[in-house]
């Protein structure tokens, strides 16, 4: 009997594992949208608009009688079906006739300076890309002109979007082609739009690592100059595009990472509000202020409109997230979002098919296990809206 153990170099290892994780990936994709298809966004029902809207469902109806807007899809049942190009123009439509301006078009007005929120937290599991997406998602719906950026190599916030990095990349197109040290392209050539109007999207793909290799050798040859400026020097150029850009940053302190919140106006933590959840967070926070503090001292102004942490899975029954929560409400006071994101089996759910919650029919899940979770993600999502409106001086 041969007992002589075989060898496997690592490397062939993990690439043969990628090639068939990949692979499967992009089977599955085919099935679920076929390569002649484009996601797209559902339609959503007359009272899901009226409430994105901000108004009732029987002044729609009336506006649909009256010959106003769009005419909605009618199903056999006579249900009235909005698609989101519809509640856009909906929302152009009534702002004409609003009391006042941005009732309906929330957007910046003249001197209103442009949102840039870094979502991050080097832990996995916090939920970092599940609330970006939905936070983008959600601002779009509500009639802000946003731009979602993936800053993350592993690109979790592009799949969600339809965009497959390892397949759909393969000449670039991330925001490292606009920060590169060698030949930078506009900001423009790798900004595409999403099949959500207001939305538009720059892909990652672990080409974005490329920057982490880059900025050493630069900064050793003396010709980085102010990297950290490269992620907000790039946003200038489409400064006027946009009322909120919002970044899925990497889960770790790297050179991406201190670009982005240089950039950034205001920053969202994500807490999975257990121990050691909390424990891993001190270490980042520290090492966050430890290399913002280096920043700063290179003569960038660090100062930001807002910080707020955002409490992920949460489980309202689960006592020792309570005085985890609790612990967290009494340090850090109104920094904690009143709102957290309800742990969900709908929003892992919706993961599974690579959409948000969202995008997903209220009929594919059980209506209260629905209804709860999209609460709890409306919610959370408004009252970040509510701080940017604060922002801009309006509330």
């Amino acid at each position: 009997m041969d007992n002589t153990f075989v060898h496997e170099d690592l490397n062939a290892v993990i690439r043969q594992h990628s090639e068939w994780l990949a692979n499967q990936l992009h089977s599955q994709r085919e099935s679920l949208f076929p390569p002649d298809a484009e996601k797209t966004m559902r339609k959503f029902t007359s009272g899901e608009a009226a409430a994105l809207l901000g108004v009732n469902d029987s002044y729609l109806r009336k506006l649909n009688l009256d010959g106003k807007g769009p005419s909605p899809e009618l199903t056999a049942g006579n249900r009235r079906l909005y698609s989101a190009q519809d509640i856009q123009a909906l929302r152009v439509l009534l702002e004409k006739t609003a009391r006042k301006p941005g009732d309906y078009v929330p957007g910046r007005r003249e001197r209103d300076h442009l949102q840039v929120i870094g979502v991050m937290n080097f832990k996995g599991g916090s939920g970092k890309t599940t609330t970006s997406a939905h936070l983008a998602q959600r601002l779009a719906l509500r009639g802000y002109r946003v731009l979602g950026i993936d800053l993350d190599p592993q690109a979790s916030f592009t799949a969600l979007h339809g965009v497959q990095p390892e397949l759909d990349l393969e000449d670039g197109g991330t925001l490292y082609d606009a920060i590169r040290y060698e030949d930078p392209e506009p900001i423009r050539s790798v900004i595409r739009k999403t099949y959500i109007p207001n939305l538009d999207l720059i892909p990652g793909n672990l080409e974005l690592m490329e920057f982490e290799h880059d900025t050493p050798r630069a900064l050793a040859q003396g010709n980085a100059g102010l990297f950290f400026f490269r992620v907000k020097e790039a946003l200038a150029q489409v400064d006027e595009d946009y009322d909120v850009v919002v970044i899925d940053c990497p889960p770790q302190l790297g050179f991406l990472t201190m670009s982005a919140l240089s950039a950034a106006t205001g920053v969202l933590v994500t807490i999975h509000p257990e121990m050691l959840d909390v424990m891993s967070m001190s270490q980042f926070l520290r090492m966050t202020a430890d290399l913002m503090d280096v920043i700063a001292e290179s003569g960038a102004d660090m100062s930001h409109d807002w910080m707020r942490y955002v409490l992920t899975r949460y489980e309202p029954q689960d006592a020792p997230q309570n005085r985890i929560v609790a612990f967290l409400r009494t340090m850090y006071g109104e920094a904690v979002l009143n709102s957290p994101m309800l742990k969900s089996t709908a929003i892992s759910d919706a993961g599974l098919t690579k959409q948000t919650l969202y995008e997903v029919e209220r009929s594919a899940f059980t209506r209260s296990t629905y209804d709860r979770a999209i609460e709890s993600l409306n919610t959370l999502n408004d009252e970040i809206a509510d701080l940017i409106q604060k922002t801009w001086g309006r509330t």
